[in-house]
């Protein structure tokens, strides 16, 4: 809040409590009208007993967050009970309060409260935390006081209505992760195996070159270096273009009979 000190736009002090000064608490008349419950305080108050009955060792703060998720699904429904009974109280309030500015014990606690009053350079200070209601300086008993706390049950529901929207798009986040985990998990399962299938591969590709260059050792052919394990790749690949170029070549004819006797 502002100091007194401060000024407003058009130059104006502003009203306010200084710091350093604890503020009074106001009176509370006791013979007023008993001030209506709201839908929402009125569903919690029927549910939270027979719930925490049912949910013994589940903490407060849950409790309240579930309650406040059904209260929002029964509005979603088109209203309850507690609404209904709210409004109804409402009006009984209103009927009883303006009954009750007439009496005579209005009055007389009008005048205390008014006495009671401390006052900062001529200026009426804010009333007490009996009056206030989340910073707003509203007086309790007008219908000022009543719009203004339907206004914050209005917010209140909105505010609940986006946590549940925000509660479902975390779920549906938490779907797709889900899926995304899995899927993850399948591809890992599937390169495992791949990997084992390319060392498989691997594995009898060099028993074969082991067995060539074991069948083609006692092969001489001119121009070539004796096949080994780490040469038989180019060694075959020169045999080749031999055969194609000198099909008739004595050393054609003892390549075929080696390849005729390769057990693999």
């Amino acid at each position: 809040t502002s100091s007194p000190a401060e000024k407003s736009d058009n130059g104006s002090p502003k009203k306010g409590w200084p710091k350093g000064k604890r503020r009074k608490k106001a009176l509370k008349d006791m013979t007023a009208p008993r001030q209506p419950l709201t839908g929402y305080v009125r569903f919690l108050n029927d549910r939270r007993e027979q719930f925490r009955a049912e949910n013994p060792n589940m903490p407060f703060a849950e409790i309240t967050k579930v309650l406040a998720a059904e209260w929002t699904t029964s509005e979603k429904k088109g209203g309850s009970q507690y609404l209904t009974a709210a409004e109804q109280d409402r009006e009984r309030y209103l009927q009883e309060l303006a009954a009750y500015k007439q009496t005579e014990a209005y009055r007389i606690f009008h005048e205390q409260q008014s006495i009671k009053k401390p006052k900062i350079d001529g200026e009426e200070t804010m009333q007490g935390s009996e009056n206030d209601l989340l910073g707003y300086d509203i007086p309790i008993f007008t219908e000022e006081f009543l719009d203004h706390n339907k206004s914050r049950e209005a917010e209140l529901r909105q505010l609940r209505k986006s946590n549940t929207d925000y509660e479902q798009q975390n779920a549906t986040i938490q779907t797709y992760l889900a899926g995304l985990h899995s899927a993850i998990d399948k591809l890992s399962v599937e390169t495992q195996q791949q990997r084992s299938n390319n060392n498989a591969l691997q594995q009898h590709l060099q028993h074969l070159r082991t067995a060539f260059s074991n069948m083609f050792s006692s092969i001489q052919v001119p121009g070539l270096e004796s096949p080994t394990v780490e040469n038989i790749d180019s060694f075959i690949v020169r045999l080749l273009a031999l055969v194609k170029e000198e099909p008739q070549n004595a050393v054609v004819n003892s390549v075929r009979s080696a390849v005729a006797r390769l057990d693999l």
